[in-house]
């Protein structure tokens, strides 16, 4: 066991002195030791009953004969920390999760590993980790909230910031605001809906780190303490059958996830984090193979923001594995992929049930007969730009507008909610970017005023930042080169014209090519908006987010 190096032989009785310290009997020293990784704190809702579902995993591992060793993790919660300063810290904590795991299971050698992760940048950041260290590794997530309900009708997290946007337009009034506040959120879980943090748990089911139900089942139901207690159980036989991440992580799994987020309509996000977690397996995923797989794929479900279903609306219709049955009848999932159950994707399959075909369609009445993300290129976006088509109204599709620029999120949410911003003008929004922003901050503020004030099928939203899960509308980030690394974006001009083209793939900036190269020749880049801290130096080790966002890789030579 890999253990043994911190606790036999001679030379160990130190180490073993210090667990007996700790209330340990020989029994348990002699056991696999299994790192229990516990996202929980008291700031996210979707952690506040993890420490149940650790205790749960605990338990399992007993069971089969293991010793559990808990830590924990940060996690930042994206809510509380939107449209403010600490937005710039989300997507750069993915890379902090990462790293102290990576010092805790190098520290302190342990034998396997269950991850427990909620919310947005914990998930990834933990595949990342699991991805790297190549231990015998189960993931289970603490699972969705329930919707809220509002004025007879399902309500989340969203609700709410596109009702701030209809306060605004005179559409709501205060006291109807806070009966929604008090009611959108009825308890524990990550936020209702395919955002982000349900869009990567589910896909962590379809690359097989996950047990089956792990993205759906509710977190306040007992079926999600009873699948805590099978990962720990699982974790064990992992160990014993030397079943690694390298093992489950494969081009195949990671297609796999990427069809079943297609056929989802899940989060923009996950174009961030599939490839940094696949560069930590040593596998490229570019965004060409993206929307490869994006164009073989039709769109089978469609829940919030996109549409009315929420996540436990999937977990009834059968979950996760009733999506990638009905995937696997057109053979569009590699079902020979192993998963961390021991079994493959195929023999998990044979157990799924498709239970609800307004839920998840049939292939004869999809969605769309594409996936629910797709990648968008041209002058404006050389290396990329990201939409998720599948919450986009039709006549949006296609657009031609005027760009009203902006160099922060700030000043775009002054001027939406200043009534500043007409029926169709195409909001730019630069400088947001991994590095420009710095951290690429998730803007559903933006993106949601311009929905809450109605103006969602006519107006459109372009970044080099992000955007939300709970995003819908015609908002396209992720536009690479971003600004800060001298992109096309930084050099639009207040009353361009930019065209939108989604079903042709095609983000144009409609100046002429000796035009755009005379304003990049002349262009002038601003000084970096933090200068200290661990934000600097991210910002200066980050790469775009074509690339996934990951660090640049230092040449010591």
């Amino acid at each position: 066991m890999r253990s043994d190096v911190m606790k036999k032989g001679v030379t160990r009785a130190p180490h073993r002195s210090l667990l007996y310290a700790m209330g340990w009997v020989k029994e348990e020293m002699e056991r696999p030791l299994i790192g229990i990784v516990n996202s929980a704190n008291d700031f996210v809702p979707g952690h506040k009953h993890l420490h149940q579902i650790s205790a749960a995993v605990k338990e399992g591992v007993r069971l089969a004969g293991g010793t559990p060793l808990e830590f924990f993790t940060i996690g930042v919660c994206d809510g509380l920390a939107m449209n403010h300063q600490g937005m710039h810290y989300s997507l750069a904590s993915r890379e902090l999760i990462a790293d102290s795991i990576e010092v805790m299971v190098q520290a302190h050698p342990l034998d396997g590993l269950v991850f427990i992760p909620n919310c947005d940048k914990i998930v990834p950041g933990m595949l990342m980790a699991a991805a790297r260290l190549n231990l015998p590794a189960v993931f289970v997530s603490g699972g969705p909230m329930l919707a809220g309900r509002f004025q007879g009708q399902p309500a989340d997290l969203n609700s709410l910031f596109e009702a701030v946007g209809r306060v605004k337009a005179g559409t709501m009034t205060a006291a109807e605001l806070q009966e929604l506040e008090e009611s959108a959120c009825p308890g524990c879980g990550s936020c209702s809906g395919m955002f982000t943090a349900n869009s990567m748990n589910c896909i962590t089911e379809a690359l097989g780190m996950g047990l089956p139900g792990n993205g759906t089942v509710p977190a306040v139901a007992a079926a999600r303490v009873r699948l805590a207690k099978k990962a720990g159980i699982t974790v064990m036989q992992a160990v014993r059958d030397e079943l690694t991440p390298a093992k489950v992580l494969t081009p195949a799994a990671f297609a796999n996830a990427l069809t079943l987020d297609m056929a989802l309509g899940c989060s923009t996000n996950t174009v961030l984090h599939l490839p940094a977690i696949a560069h930590e397996a040593g596998i490229t995923l570019a965004l060409d193979d993206i929307q490869a797989i994006s164009e073989r794929t039709p769109q089978l479900c469609k829940l919030a923001p996109a549409g009315a279903d929420h996540i436990e609306d999937l977990a009834a219709a059968g979950g996760v594995q009733a999506v990638l049955k009905r995937l696997a009848e057109k053979d569009l999932v590699d079902t020979g992929c192993l998963t961390v159950s021991g079994r493959t994707i195929g023999e998990q399959l044979a157990e799924a049930k498709i239970l609800d075909e307004n839920v998840i369609r049939p292939f004869t009445n999809p969605y769309s007969t594409t996936g629910g993300i797709a990648v968008l290129w041209g002058n404006l976006a050389p290396n990329g730009a990201v939409v998720k088509q599948g919450a986009v109204a039709p006549e949006m599709m296609q657009k031609t507008g005027p760009a009203r620029v902006f160099n922060s999120e700030e000043e775009a949410v002054a001027a939406i909610y200043g009534g500043k911003i007409k029926a169709g003008d195409v909001i730019v929004i630069r400088y947001e970017g991994p590095k420009g922003g710095p951290g690429m901050r998730e803007m559903l503020t933006p993106t949601s005023a311009v929905a809450g004030m109605g103006l969602d099928k006519d107006v459109a939203l372009i970044t080099d930042g992000r955007f939300s899960g709970a995003t819908r509308g015609a908002s396209i980030g992720h536009v690479s080169p971003e600004a800060m690394e001298g992109g096309p974006i930084a050099v639009v001009e207040e009353g361009d014209l930019i065209a939108i083209d989604i079903p042709a793939r095609k983000l144009e900036l409609l100046v002429s090519e000796e035009e755009l190269q005379q304003r990049l020749a002349n262009l002038k880049q601003p000084q970096p908006k933090i200068t200290t801290g661990y934000l600097a130096r991210y910002a200066r080790q980050v790469t775009s987010a074509n690339t996934g966002a990951v660090f640049r890789e230092v040449d010591v030579t």
